[in-house]
């Protein structure tokens, strides 16, 4: 399909709402005759032509037209359908001939090829209930309880479609509400894990093709399971097939070197102040909700795009006009994305992996801020694990570790992540973090998972911590599944945390005080935050209206008879909801069987040894 000057126009103005409908590859008919429309932005190269296998992948046969001075090349190419392979060939403004991946390309072709593929979508969604319940209320709104996969290893060697047939059940039956991907767009690297992508609009292949994706999604809408990607804006590799000097000069990298290369990474930064890049993005993240009917972005390092001088030493970057350290592009980019998606696509939600104190990540565009849903609580998430793997004898003098959240928990809303970056690298898993053996580590692991259940925010927990895996997260061989085998020593002591995690989600989403007002104090209220010498805390968990929950944990190795916390004198008595130390969880069996009554100041009970216990008015 031509484009029109119209979506030219849309496009130099970085406003155009659905880029991949007009640039890419588009099997059509044309004055009778089949073939595909192929169209690329490429506006300083000298020549762009078609390559593929029919004229031995050399575009000089097959050039595409120049539309003005939009950037712009197309062609209409009969005799091509979909399932070809195909390139640009591109001769740049330094007088370079490269072959290039389509930037727009909605399916590639598998690793290590790098080409691009022709395709047409042959997926009938049947999700319509899904997204309209979805459109009903915001997104941050209700229970949300995520479980963080790489799709790739959580049962390798299994594709988009037989994840379809494992993945939906084992979510619905553990409870969680949504799944969060590692990134799926396409990516030359597998060790990568997806973050350092080279085809956007292209789901990686290593998992099937983009129906099969589809397939995946609908399966988990179907059960009752929310999808969220991780998505990367904030930089791609440098590889000379894909986007990097795409026309022979920097295209989608910004111009300036110092700004272009991100230093982490050996990558190189979009220029968020052009417009064709923002659309091309922007454009990107619509295409994944709207196309895919995924339920929300995790937005990948976002503070590296917010500040000119991240990971950058003096000399290495330039202010700007305010003579600060702060990207007006990344900013008003940033912007843009949430209010378009939030317009384009109701209920979609976006969570910022932004790890500085920014203010106003999630606040409303409207109001001054970024405009995101949610963002990743990285300030709890070091000290509450640092806390876990402090020696309980010296955990009394690190108590601000485990409560300091409490007093910064409402400035943003939060999502608290136990993800995979801290499972790897020496980090060690979730149930080797803590000192002493198996038994205390297990019980300090469904203690932590309680306390962070009812601590305000959402939860994101990453596959094979729901079981206690015992080693590092690999993404050769994945979660280590034997451990739950009958085979396997401790088996039952494995079954007991997933149990567990099942049990905390269910009691979650049943209990509106643990999510209906996560986001504002009124949700919340101490009992003992000063326990430090006993390893103790207490708070009440609030709903808008009906009963409160309470929540003790105590992180010492020693059981607490007798124990004192105060209590609303307004509830005459409580009764356990849940503990960790139940043995169906692989605890001791220490509970508090009959109603805990309300006397002078407060109540008392039997706290367990590194357990957290959840009481309900009785």
């Amino acid at each position: 399909m031509p484009l029109t000057p119209s979506d030219l126009r849309l496009f130099a103005r970085g406003r155009h709402p659905r880029l991949w409908d007009v640039l890419g590859a588009h099997p059509t008919r044309h004055r009778g005759v089949r073939g595909t429309h192929f169209a690329v932005w490429a506006p300083n190269a000298l020549s762009v032509g078609l390559a593929a296998e029919r004229n031995g992948w050399d575009g000089a046969g097959t050039p595409l037209d120049r539309l003005g001075d939009s950037g712009v090349w197309e062609a209409f190419v009969p005799g091509v359908g979909a399932g070809t392979r195909y390139k640009f060939d591109v001769v740049g403004a330094d007088g370079g001939r490269s072959l290039r991946a389509d930037p727009m390309a909605r399916r590639a072709e598998r690793a290590p090829g790098t080409a691009s593929v022709v395709h047409v979508s042959q997926h009938r969604w049947r999700d319509a209930a899904w997204l309209a319940r979805r459109a009903e209320r915001a997104p941050h709104a209700g229970p949300l309880s995520v479980y963080e996969v790489h799709a790739g290893s959580w049962r390798p060697g299994l594709g988009y479609r037989e994840l379809a047939a494992e993945l939906p059940p084992y979510l619905r039956d553990l409870g969680f509400t949504h799944v969060e991907l590692m990134p799926i767009a396409e990516h030359p690297y597998g060790g990568s894990w997806g973050y350092q992508v080279t085809g956007y609009y292209a789901p990686t292949a290593r998992l099937g093709s983009p129906d099969d994706l589809k397939f995946l999604v609908d399966a988990l809408h179907r059960a009752g399971i929310g999808v969220i990607v991780d998505w990367v804006p904030a930089h791609f590799p440098k590889d000379d097939w894909a986007l990097a000097g795409f026309d022979g000069t920097p295209c989608y990298e910004h111009p300036d070197p110092r700004r272009a290369e991100h230093p982490d990474w050996g990558t190189l930064e979009f220029d968020y102040g052009r417009p064709e890049v923002r659309n091309f993005l922007i454009s990107n993240a619509v295409h994944w909700c709207e196309e895919y009917h995924l339920d929300g972005l995790r937005v990948d390092a976002v503070a590296s795009m917010l500040y000119l001088d991240y990971s950058r030493g003096e000399g290495e970057w330039t202010p700007n006009a305010d003579g600060g350290r702060e990207n007006p592009d990344a900013v008003s980019f940033l912007r843009d994305l949430n209010a378009t998606l939030r317009a384009r696509c109701p209920g979609v939600l976006t969570m910022a992996e932004e790890s500085t104190a920014w203010e106003g990540v999630t606040r409303p565009v409207t109001a001054g801020g970024l405009g995101f849903d949610l963002k990743w609580n990285m300030g709890w998430m070091h000290d509450s694990l640092g806390y876990l793997s402090r020696d309980p004898v010296h955990r009394r003098f690190h108590h601000g570790e485990i409560t300091r959240s409490l007093s910064y928990a409402w400035s943003e809303r939060y999502v608290l992540p136990v993800s995979h970056d801290e499972v790897v690298h020496g980090k060690r898993p979730l149930a080797a973090k803590p000192p002493g053996d198996w038994w205390q580590r297990r019980a300090t692991h469904r203690a932590y998972l309680a306390f962070m259940w009812a601590h305000p925010g959402k939860q994101l927990l990453f596959m094979g911590q729901e079981f206690a895996q015992g080693t590092e997260w690999s993404d050769v061989t994945g979660p280590q599944w034997w451990v739950l085998d009958d085979e396997w020593p401790a088996a039952e002591d494995h079954r007991g945390v997933r149990r567990l995690v099942g049990d905390l989600n269910h009691h979650y989403r049943a209990t509106p005080a643990l999510w209906e007002l996560d986001h504002t104090p009124a949700g919340f209220s101490w009992l003992a935050a000063d326990r430090a010498d006993d390893n103790v805390l207490a708070f009440l968990r609030h709903p808008a209206a009906g009963p409160p929950l309470l929540a003790i944990s105590n992180f010492c190795p020693v059981v607490r008879e007798d124990y004192p916390i105060p209590a609303p004198p307004a509830i005459p008595a409580w009764a356990e909801l849940l503990t960790t130390d139940a043995e169906r969880y692989g605890g001791g069996g220490l509970t508090n069987p009959e109603p805990i009554k309300h006397h002078d100041d407060g109540i008392t009970l039997t706290l367990p040894p590194l357990a957290t216990v959840w009481l309900l008015p009785a």
